[in-house]
């Protein structure tokens, strides 16, 4: 459907520009001098990561133009509030907030009703979510959030739940150079043991791991022995989160080659 022209807004998408991470870096520093033209060519630049998020909502029989200009909105705030001093990549600030955004007008629109109560909590919620993520340059957890509200966890995680509609956890979230990102590749497993030394006895991988980069060993520990997510592991060891999915996918097929 994307490959080939699709007129969206007016935009034949076929034809939209796409920056590199130099240029991405060049023009942010520029649009922090007050630079208006940067900031244009900074969001024109961009549109195909709206396309690529829009994409994953087009079977709901919602108008694509009508999500389009609302995951263009989201990529404005991103713009705007991207702190070029953090060590994170564009994109990966961007596509939350891209997201945040199109879900948010989807919840506005639906047919399904909750109590007003919930629901302004879970706005409320949202609203310091996304003060938090300025703050933070990265997605805040559900305790961060509800200390920020002085309001129980539980309660926060019950409306934002609430808002929520159900997604498949192999739905494509974000595409990168062809990598998918999952909705279970952010997602954690609190049943894993409890030692670095029993996760790898239990699982007999000890000599496989072995065999792996350090990088690819320090990964593949936080994943699935701290249970992070590739968001987390992105945010302490300095790279995207799509490179995260990428190095953890190379290291699983790694191992399973040694076994």
């Amino acid at each position: 459907m994307y490959h080939n022209k699709v007129v969206i807004c007016g935009v034949n998408t076929s034809k939209l520009k796409v920056l590199s991470e130099e240029e991405k870096k060049s023009l942010m520093t520029r649009i922090k001098q007050g630079d208006r033209e940067a900031r244009t060519e900074m969001i024109c630049g961009n549109l195909r990561l709206v396309l690529s998020i829009v994409q994953r909502f087009s079977g709901r029989r919602e108008n694509l133009d009508d999500l389009f200009q609302v995951g263009c909105i989201g990529l404005v705030k991103a713009v705007d509030n991207f702190d070029v001093t953090k060590e994170v990549m564009f994109s990966t600030y961007a596509v939350p907030m891209i997201i945040g955004e199109v879900r948010r007008y989807l919840r506005d629109n639906a047919s399904i009703r909750i109590s007003r109560s919930v629901r302004d909590l879970a706005y409320r919620a949202l609203g310091a979510r996304e003060e938090l993520a300025n703050q933070l340059q990265r997605e805040p957890t559900a305790d961060e959030i509800a200390r920020h509200l002085d309001v129980p966890r539980a309660q926060v995680v019950h409306a934002m739940e609430a808002i929520i509609e159900p997604v498949s956890l192999y739905e494509p979230i974000f595409n990168d150079n062809g990598d998918s990102l999952y909705v279970i590749d952010q997602l954690s497993d609190s049943s894993r043991g409890a030692s670095d030394e029993s996760w790898l006895e239990n699982i007999a991988l000890k000599e496989a791991v072995a065999t792996l980069s350090p990088r690819e060993q320090a990964i593949i520990n936080m994943r699935f022995y701290k249970d992070k997510t590739q968001m987390e592991i992105a945010a302490e060891i300095g790279i995207s989160q799509a490179q995260v999915s990428r190095l953890e996918k190379a290291a699983l097929e790694k191992l399973k080659k040694q076994l």
